[in-house]
C-alpha cells in the first residue's frame, strides 16, 4: 500500500470518517472508496458491488473477482444518562464494540473519572449537556437514573432528534408514568412507543451485570436494523 494512501487512512480514522479500502488482490493496487467519489479504472467495473458492500457494512472479496473490500464505519454515538452501577457494566461490554460512549449525570459524586476511566463524562443536566454534543438519528440513548428530572429531558431530546434507539430503565409502572408525562409534553403515541421501556431484552436476570447484558444485546440488535 502506498504511503500516501496509508496516511489518508490514518487521517480519516482519526476524524471518524466512513470509507472503505478497496484492493485488487492480483495487482496489489489499493485506494480509498467514499460514496459519491469516482474510482479508478482498476475498480470501475465492480463499482455497483463495492457500493453494496459499503452500504451493508460488509468486508470480503467480491464474488468472481480479485477485489477485496474493507469498510470502516463511524463509531455509533451512545449517550448513557445516569452514572449508576449498571452503566459501568454496560461500558465494559461495549468496549470491544463500535460504540462511542458519553456519560451524562449532573450528580458529580456518581459521574467521576475514578468510576468511569477513559470515558467522556459531562457533569451537567441533560438540557445543558446536549448543547455540547452533536446528535442525530444515528445516536442511541440509554436512560438509567429513574429520576424524571434527569431522564425525561434526555428522552425528550432523543425523541425530537429521532434517535434510532431510546431505552429507559424502570418497571412497567415507572414506564407507564413516563409515557403519561411525555403525552402531556406533546409527544404522540408513535414517538412514545418507539421507546424501549422497560429497557433490555428479556433474559430473566436481575443483577447489574445481567441487566447491562440485556441492554447491550438490545442495543446491538437495534443497531443492525438501522
Amino acid at each position: 500500500m502506498q504511503l500516501k494512501i496509508l496516511q489518508e487512512i490514518i487521517k480519516k480514522k482519526k476524524n471518524k470518517s466512513e470509507f472503505a479500502i478497496i484492493t485488487n488482490l492480483e495487482s496489489g493496487n489499493s485506494e480509498i472508496f467514499e460514496l459519491g467519489k469516482t474510482i479508478s479504472k482498476d475498480f470501475e467495473k465492480y463499482s455497483e458491488k463495492i457500493n453494496d458492500f459499503y452500504k451493508n457494512k460488509k468486508n470480503g472479496v467480491i464474488e468472481d473477482s480479485n477485489i477485496f473490500v474493507e469498510t470502516y464505519i463511524r463509531p455509533i454515538k451512545v449517550i448513557i444518562v445516569g452514572a449508576v452501577h449498571i452503566a459501568q457494566y454496560l461500558i465494559d461490554y461495549a468496549k470491544s464494540l463500535n460504540f462511542e460512549i458519553t456519560v451524562i449525570d449532573p450528580r458529580g459524586y456518581f459521574a467521576t473519572k475514578q468510576r468511569f476511566p477513559e470515558m467522556e463524562i459531562i457533569n451537567k443536566w441533560p438540557d445543558e449537556a446536549f448543547e455540547k454534543i452533536k446528535t442525530d438519528s444515528s445516536t442511541a440513548l440509554i436512560a438509567l437514573t429513574h429520576d424524571p428530572k434527569i431522564d425525561d429531558p434526555a428522552i425528550q431530546h432523543a425523541l425530537k432528534k429521532k434517535f434510532y434507539y431510546i431505552g429507559a430503565l424502570g418497571s412497567k409502572k415507572t414506564h407507564s408514568n413516563r409515557c403519561e408525562r411525555l403525552k402531556e409534553a406533546g409527544f404522540n403515541m408513535n414517538e412514545i412507543n418507539s421507546i424501549h421501556g422497560p429497557i433490555g431484552i428479556k433474559l430473566g436476570g436481575k443483577s447489574a451485570p445481567e441487566i447491562a447484558l440485556s441492554i447491550i444485546s438490545q442495543l446491538v440488535a437495534e443497531t443492525y436494523k438501522k
